[in-house]
């Protein structure tokens, strides 16, 4: 590698960065070129561990997940006071503050902030994540993602992307990335080459983008030359096949041998590097993900992951065996002492590009409690709720609702638990909606069942009899591992399925999935909120009883492409 690509974009270095760069790589031994390849992460603040990964094995980074603002500034400090060599603390700041603490603000997910139809808002999602991050000792952001929801089937992508026009995840992720790396953190655009066009989840098998090459210039590849162009620092590579570019970039390849992008040379030097000119770091996602493990042995994919293009390794499912397979091969050939010397210049020249040599990089109590929850963060949270809010389909004259025409109100929840690396959701959301409803007048009953099936519910001529209003709040939260996000109704023969809809006013709410259409598509009143903040709810209350309009623009095709959900 030239040393001189660290002078260019997305680094920039300076005189005095090079000198660092170059001193500081002069006086590693392999072993440390090696740890500093190893990007971990942490859970809690355990400082004997954290200890060991910064001072004996000298990692090179650490994502923290979500925790409370004195544990990830314990963390951090832990960290970068043992390290010889400033770390890479990242987090998945995708939706706000809260990507990295529990004390953070959540501004609002992706396709909620490309519901709004506002560029600044995703330039202030941008920077409010990096001013809180920040605040707390990160200095980079796992974001956003680029991502482009083609198969509303997709289990993973969603609502953590800006929709399925390819030019508003453009227009929208290009805001984030000069929110925040105008704070001085690093991005991340994610996933390349690209989720959501596969219906499966890369967490669980290696999945597939299955465009053409033209068709993936016109969108995926359209996007990062972009987001690249506009000087995003590091790209974070999916465990998903790219089949059409991988055999025209490489026409040897059998179907057999065709890799995720991960460990897949043709994608990571041939398109991301020479084709789009990506000169920044490139980091696998989480190695632990069973997309990267089924093609090969593990032993094989450590090495090569960097030997194939990447910069640095994401997690380990074993930290010794893992450390123990990159010397291994190295000392074997699969992995070359060139590529590793590129590699740990690239990680050393993001490092000094965000000035971590010249900080001490310990965080400021004082500063996260000014920063975090900052009242105009508050704000901002506050409008992309508000302008979000969609709806999708309307029956003539029932809406706005008021408790003088529909006082006696049925509500159906269907929830979930978001497992505990779901990126934050809400969970419980019926225990806050209903004292919001009983404030504006109504009666609400939970909807429970009892009895043996007949009893189940109410006869027809009952539940006209006692409801004037049936509402459905449903929160299926999209999260890692899972296979579909469907709504699975009560036995027997669902119970809860909205069958009143032709006798009884009927309102379905989602605040997560905006495709339940495709569960319940003749239900004439639909909404879609995108997720949950603070002012989600209170908000949809003031909307459904008609004291503020509804503003949000549905960001994907919300029918789901079937005719009877617009009937």
């Amino acid at each position: 590698m030239d040393i001189n690509l660290l002078r260019q974009k997305p680094f920039n270095l300076q005189d005095e960065d090079m000198q660092w760069v170059i001193s500081t790589f002069e006086g590693l031994t392999t072993d440390e070129k090696i740890g500093q390849l190893f990007f971990m992460v942490g859970y809690k603040q355990d400082e004997p561990f954290l200890t060991r990964l910064a001072g004996e094995l000298g990692i090179g980074g650490l994502m923290c997940r979500s925790m409370d603002k004195e544990s990830v500034m314990a963390t951090v400090s832990t960290l970068q006071s043992a390290a010889r060599i400033p770390l890479l603390i990242a987090a998945n700041l995708e939706a706000g503050g809260q990507g990295i603490t529990k004390d953070g603000t959540k501004i609002g997910s992706n396709m909620a902030v490309a519901a709004t139809d506002d560029p600044q808002m995703a330039y202030e999602l941008g920077e409010i994540c990096a001013l809180e991050g920040k605040s707390v000792g990160a200095n980079y952001a796992f974001a956003p993602v680029v991502d482009v929801d083609y198969n509303f089937r997709n289990p993973i992508t969603n609502t953590r992307t800006f929709g399925s026009d390819p030019e508003r995840v453009k227009t929208m992720g290009a805001a984030y990335v000069r929110g925040a790396q105008e704070q001085g953190i690093a991005t991340s655009i994610k996933h390349f080459p690209g989720d959501g066009v596969d219906e499966r989840d890369q967490h669980l098998v290696t999945s597939v983008n299955t465009l053409t090459t033209e068709e993936w210039d016109r969108s995926f590849g359209s996007i990062y030359r972009h987001l690249i162009d506009e000087g995003a620092k590091t790209v974070m590579i999916g465990h998903i096949a790219l089949p059409e570019y991988s055999k025209k970039l490489d026409p040897s390849l059998k179907d057999e041998e065709i890799l995720p992008a991960s460990v897949a040379k043709e994608l990571l030097f041939g398109l991301l590097r020479e084709q789009l000119g990506f000169n920044g770091l490139i980091l696998t996602d989480a190695t632990t993900m069973a997309g990267m493990n089924i093609p090969m042995p593990r032993n094989e994919l450590v090495p090569r992951s960097i030997e194939n293009g990447c910069d640095m390794f994401l997690f380990t499912k074993n930290l010794d065996e893992d450390v123990a397979f990159m010397k291994q091969g190295l000392e074997n050939g699969l992995l070359s002492a060139e590529r590793l010397d590129e590699a740990v210049l690239r990680i050393l020249g993001l490092k000094a590009s965000l000035a971590l040599h010249k900080s001490n990089n310990i965080p400021s109590p004082e500063t996260a409690e000014n920063t975090l929850r900052h009242e105009r963060h508050l704000n901002i949270a506050e409008q992309v709720a508000d302008r979000s809010i969609t709806l999708v389909k309307e029956e003539q004259g029932v809406l706005p609702i008021t408790s003088q025409r529909f006082k006696r109100v049925l509500l159906y929840d269907i929830e979930s638990e978001a497992n505990a690396l779901g990126y934050n959701k809400s969970s419980g959301l019926a225990a806050s909606f209903i004292p919001l409803l009983e404030a504006e007048g109504f009666e609400v009953t939970r909807f429970e069942p009892s009895g043996i099936y007949e009893g189940l519910q109410g006869s027809f001529q009952d539940m006209q009899d006692r409801y004037d209003l049936i509402l459905y709040l449903c929160n299926l939260a999209t999260k890692s591992n899972q296979t579909a996000v469907r709504i699975e109704w009560i036995n027997p023969m669902g119970i809860n399925v909205p069958i009143y809809m032709q006798s009884i006013p009927t309102i379905f709410i989602s605040t997560e999935n905006p495709y339940h259409l495709l569960d319940v598509p003749r239900v004439k009143t639909f909404i879609n909120t995108y997720g949950v903040n603070d002012y989600t709810l209170p908000l949809l209350v003031r909307k459904l009883t008609g004291k503020s309009a509804f503003k949000g623009k549905s960001p994907v095709d919300p029918f789901c492409g079937k005719w009877d959900t617009r009937l």
